[in-house]
């Protein structure tokens, strides 16, 4: 448009909203068509004939052998669409023919059955083993705190699945205690204080604080410093206990693996144990109870293990033992404190003595503990001192026992007269070994 063209202050301005119809060509300087092109007539609204549609494909014309052998095939769902129809048209007057497709087609449904759409239950517990025991640590983790790891994860994902009131689902606490077993009723949520406090006696040995509080003055012990933790709550523990004891196991799993693997001799205390004295008759003296850090670690994944199962139990959830290789270091772990567990009950009187002194080092009397399954092995248990060394020359006496049920032997919720083992040999000194496995276990 020119300087000419343009309407003059007082001209009206064209009107574009006056058009009641599409714009013509005459819109357009350069005489091209509208951009958007008109509404075109329906083939229906002008009265006129429909087009007539495609003719339909000629019929397949197959022999019957061909049709027969095409039968597999179209029980499968792979035919072509003709093939199909040859096949079904025959069907309707070759009854041969139709019983064979009818064989072949329940065949087809047996290969393929209907499966529901819900997912396995088990899939998660499935998919959370495989991510343990496959995925590698940003940060290098100790070989000996790897079970414990893998334990608080295990217990804390069945933590996550239950629901508020679950967490006030009762749980009995059982462990074996000199000649009997003991038991202690709590909840969930008391397990998991529990083991918040006892997990803190080895986070003190670290220098971490104390769950307890620094306020809190009790012996180191687990009893003690669980009945502490429970009588310190205002009210019954809830599921809020599970903040800070997840918490913790990250805390001990970060410091041990900033640590390194050099920290596994540091000496965790567990408390003292009154030991029968040499000044006179019923005087005592308390010997202290201490493992490496390595050891604590593994006694703490299996304390955790153990407890998860009795809230599983509690809850109705199922739960599998621990991984093969985990497993190993928790029998290897209970058969090497067998010895010193079989002198104290000795101390006590509730063993029978030596049959004979050896010096430190020397070979004695050996019963050779047998643990099969997953995770098993053999251990050649010293009888006569904790200080011998087991010899096959000197074997009285023979064990074998499945690796979970030791486990449950060594966690006080099976008794040694209960304990399925296959036994051989001197039955004093299987009785002795059973009990002192019993006597492992703890509050």
């Amino acid at each position: 448009m020119t300087g000419t063209d343009r309407p003059g202050p007082h001209e009206e301005q064209p009107d574009r909203h006056r058009h009641a119809g599409p714009p013509d060509r005459s819109d357009h300087a350069d005489g091209t068509a509208p951009r958007i092109p008109l509404p075109r007539a329906s083939v229906e609204d002008t009265g006129n004939a429909l087009p007539d549609p495609p003719p339909a494909p000629e019929p397949l014309v197959l022999e019957h052998r061909v049709l027969k052998s095409l039968l597999g095939a179209w029980a499968l769902a792979a035919c072509s669409a003709e093939e199909a129809t040859a096949v079904e048209e025959h069907l309707g007057d070759c009854g041969p023919c139709a019983e064979e497709a009818l064989r072949l087609r329940d065949a087809v449904g047996l290969l393929h059955p209907e499966e529901s759409l819900d997912l396995d239950p088990g899939l998660r517990t499935r998919v959370l083993e495989s991510c343990l025991g496959r995925r590698p640590p940003r940060i290098p983790v100790p070989e000996w705190a790897v079970p414990y790891d893998a334990e608080t994860a295990r217990l804390d994902a069945l933590l996550q699945d239950i629901g508020d009131a679950e967490w006030h689902a009762p749980v009995r606490l059982r462990w074996f205690d000199d000649e009997g077993p003991v038991s202690r009723k709590t909840t969930v949520a008391g397990v998991i204080s529990h083991l918040l406090a006892v997990d803190g006696m080895v986070g003190l040995a670290l220098g971490l604080d104390d769950p307890l509080g620094a306020e809190v003055r009790v012996p180191r012990d687990p009893a003690h410093r669980t009945e502490a933790y429970w009588r310190a709550s205002h009210f019954p523990p809830t599921r809020a206990v599970r903040t800070p004891w997840r918490e913790q196991t990250h805390e001990l799993i970060r410091t041990v693996s900033f640590a390194g693997g050099g920290s596994g001799r540091l000496p965790v205390p567990y408390g003292t144990v009154p030991v029968p004295g040499a000044d006179g008759p019923g005087a005592e003296q308390q010997q202290a109870i201490e493992l490496p850090l390595r050891d604590s670690m593994v006694d703490r994944a299996f304390e955790c293990w153990i407890h998860a199962g009795d809230i599983a139990h509690a809850v109705d959830y199922p739960y599998a033992p621990p991984a093969p290789r985990h497993l190993h270091r928790m029998i290897d772990l209970a058969a090497r404190l067998l010895p010193g567990t079989l002198a104290e009950r000795r101390r006590s009187g509730l063993a029978t003595p030596p049959r004979r002194l050896v010096a430190a080092g020397a070979p004695g009397r050996s019963l050779r503990l047998e643990i099969e399954g997953l995770g098993g092995g053999e251990w050649l248990i010293p009888l006569d001192s904790p200080a011998a060394t087991g010899s096959r020359e000197h074997e009285v006496a023979h064990v074998a026992l499945d690796g979970v049920e030791f486990c449950r032997l060594a966690a006080g919720h099976v008794s040694p007269e209960e304990a399925a083992a296959g036994q051989d040999g001197d039955r004093e000194a299987i009785r002795d070994v059973l009990f002192a496995a019993a006597s492992l276990s703890r509050m």
